[in-house]
């Protein structure tokens, strides 16, 4: 299980769940007085760019068919692509497409394996956008992730014999529109003949103190809400806790895809570990 190569002819999905509600004009912790929605929009333009230039294996060729993905924003009464440009309005786009349609490209450091402090590669570098901030209205998880399986289910059944979608959910508050632990129930169950859809989820922080990763218990975690959160998480498959351990962090038998706390660098991290396949693409 979770064991399938990522190639041309099964191709990996990854679905990332944006919050943008009015909350996250609030700074990030340890973000240098970033707002949680520049914090966010920064890293998911890197982790795209580095889905991208992984997806290169001959520089004449360019980004191989590697990955569908979809960003979707939620926030206020609504839920829907939170690509720019070209791409706008557009659900699950094609690594190709996505390579070929950025918004701009812009002289500033994306938040991805980074060694300047805050997460970023060093200064000077160049990132594509696709993905800018926003912040209105209320949260309405639960119709994002309705959304999401509504992408997911048709998807699995057509790449039965591909690695199973990754579902990450990015938030700082509880949802407004229900209990969003119906939706993630449905998305979970959902399957590819290599496992079932994987879906994660981290909450963006302003305040300070230490995030808590991967947890196995929702023992030290504090309101229902943090502890929805952790129920609504999948497992970290095997390969993905040995990269989390890899890195230092603390990873406890049956440790879930959920990160408490998170600030600037755990919300990278989170990024980076929560979406690798388990095989190197062939």
């Amino acid at each position: 299980m979770y064991a399938k190569q990522i190639d041309r002819t099964n191709p990996g999905c990854l679905v990332l769940l944006v919050d943008q509600s009015g909350s996250m004009r609030e700074p990030v912790a340890a973000g240098g007085g970033r707002s949680k929605a520049d914090a966010l929009a920064e890293a998911i333009n890197g982790l795209l760019y580095e889905l991208v230039l992984r997806c290169i294996k001959d520089d004449a060729e360019g980004p191989r068919h590697y990955y569908d993905l979809a960003v979707l924003g939620y926030g206020g009464d609504t839920v829907g692509s939170a690509l720019g440009g070209q791409l706008a309005g557009r659900d699950l786009v094609s690594i190709v497409e996505l390579a070929n349609h950025p918004v701009r490209v812009e002289d500033r450091p994306p938040l991805t394996g980074a060694t300047d402090g805050d997460g970023g590669l060093p200064r000077g570098a160049r990132l594509p956008i696709w993905v800018d901030p926003a912040a209105a209205g209320g949260t309405p998880m639960s119709a994002a992730l309705d959304r999401a399986g509504a992408l997911v289910a048709p998807w699995v059944q057509a790449h039965r014999g591909s690695f199973p979608p990754l579902v990450v959910n990015v938030s700082d508050g509880a949802a407004t529109d229900g209990d969003p632990r119906v939706w993630s129930e449905r998305i979970r169950s959902l399957a590819t003949d290599d496992g079932n859809v994987l879906l994660f989820n981290l909450n963006l922080s302003a305040r300070g103190g230490e995030p808590l990763f991967f947890p196995s218990t929702d023992e030290d975690l504090p309101g229902d809400y943090a502890r929805m959160l952790f129920e609504m998480s999948s497992p970290l498959p095997g390969y993905m806790a040995s990269l989390a351990a890899a890195q230092h962090l603390p990873v406890g038998h049956g440790a879930r895809g959920y990160v408490f706390n998170a600030d600037v660098s755990a919300l990278v991290r989170f990024l980076q570990i929560g979406t690798v396949t388990a095989q190197a693409m062939g």
